[in-house]
């Protein structure tokens, strides 16, 4: 099975999907292309290419793959540029060859059952995810000097994070006390007045494209914080969006993550009726009955731009949507800032009771 890159037909040199232009771009000739006409470029060579005849395994030197000896986790891909040998680990769909640093996509990761149906083009370019990155990492008085080396900004990586999008239909029954008090003043006293009320509700409604992240890699308290993507971008899954970022094929199924999604449509439907309970004092639920019906599912490729880094021995993450540029992220603390932080108000209040010492003398 070949891997997959792509050039440009002009000078040969790799291009690679421009989140800003939302196109294809080769860096060297400056040269565009959309996606689908490279795809179509691709297709015709490659139907050519059949009509020539294929060639022998020992002939092919632009994509032959094969397991790694010892172990079943990683596969050995050849660069379709240098020749070099790529070590992908095992949920690797696309990333970049160490040698001519050439965009590199494994077909057989994404086709089949592995295809995508529906993909975010990333929206927010590297340069562009940086300086947020930079700005975001100035933010804070006590955060570490360190987040703010090139180095570091450097690391800061566009991963399309594979996803499941379920739609349910959804159905809640509730049952709820509600009471509604007024009072009123006559003479001395004051008399409430409680009014009691058995409120139900029946509630359809549906759910489209719920997300649920399927990559083990990939905390999922940080994936749901990063939504909400715009899905009027969605679109059809093309390779060539993939050149010039990495791509993680799913770790679970759709069977696997339904419960995820599961728990969220009924947290959503159940505040969707509780929304209708207006107007009362008091609301106690005493029955609820949720059904749901599964109706169909997808599998999508989602823009994420990440940064790991350490500091003092732990680790923490900077998690922002390549479309929408939503940033999630731990912000580690500087002891050494806090300490001169603490130390200047020490200071400025030792001086303050000096200044006051000698003025009350």
């Amino acid at each position: 099975m070949d891997t997959r890159s792509y050039v440009c037909p002009n000078c040969g040199a790799p291009m690679e999907f421009d989140g800003g232009l939302q196109k294809m771009h080769c860096s060297h000739c400056e040269n565009t292309m959309t996606v689908d006409e490279i795809e179509n470029y691709y297709h015709e060579l490659d139907s050519q290419y059949d009509r020539e005849g294929t060639p022998t395994e020992e002939d092919d030197v632009d994509g032959v793959f094969e397991e790694t000896a010892g172990t079943g986790d990683f596969k050995v891909y050849r660069c379709q540029g240098c020749g070099a040998e790529i070590l992908t680990e095992e949920h690797t769909a696309a990333t970049f060859c160490s040698f001519c640093g050439r965009p590199s996509m494994m077909e057989d990761r994404l086709t089949g059952q592995m295809t995508p149906s529906l993909l975010i083009p990333f929206k927010i370019k590297k340069e562009g995810a940086t300086e947020m990155y930079a700005a975001w990492s100035k933010k804070g008085l006590l955060t570490p000097s360190a987040l703010r080396s090139q180095a570091t900004i450097e690391k800061i990586t566009g991963i399309y994070v594979p996803f499941w999008l379920y739609d349910y239909n959804a159905e809640i029954q509730i049952s709820a006390k509600c009471t509604r008090s007024r009072s009123e003043r006559r003479g001395d006293y004051r008399y409430v007045h409680t009014d009691h009320f058995m409120v139900e509700r029946d509630i359809e409604t549906e759910y489209l494209k719920i997300p649920v992240d399927a990559s083990e890699k990939m905390p999922d308290d940080v994936m749901d914080k990063l939504e909400p993507f715009s899905y009027n971008e969605l679109t059809g899954f093309e390779m060539a969006f993939l050149s010039g970022y990495y791509a993680e094929k799913y770790n679970y199924d759709s069977n696997q993550m339904a419960p995820r999604a599961e728990n969220r449509v009924r947290q959503y439907v159940y505040q969707a009726a509780m929304n209708t309970i207006n107007g009362y004092g008091s609301v106690t639920v005493v029955n609820r009955h949720t059904m749901l019906g599964r109706r169909r599912v997808k599998y999508a490729l989602l823009p994420v731009w990440i940064l790991n880094y350490k500091y003092k021995n732990k680790d923490y993450m900077f998690a922002m949507n390549g479309q929408t540029g939503k940033i999630v992220a731990d912000r580690p603390i500087s002891t050494g800032k806090m300490a001169g932080w603490f130390g200047g108000i020490l200071l400025g209040i030792f001086t303050v009771l000096q200044l006051i010492g000698r003025f009350l003398v």
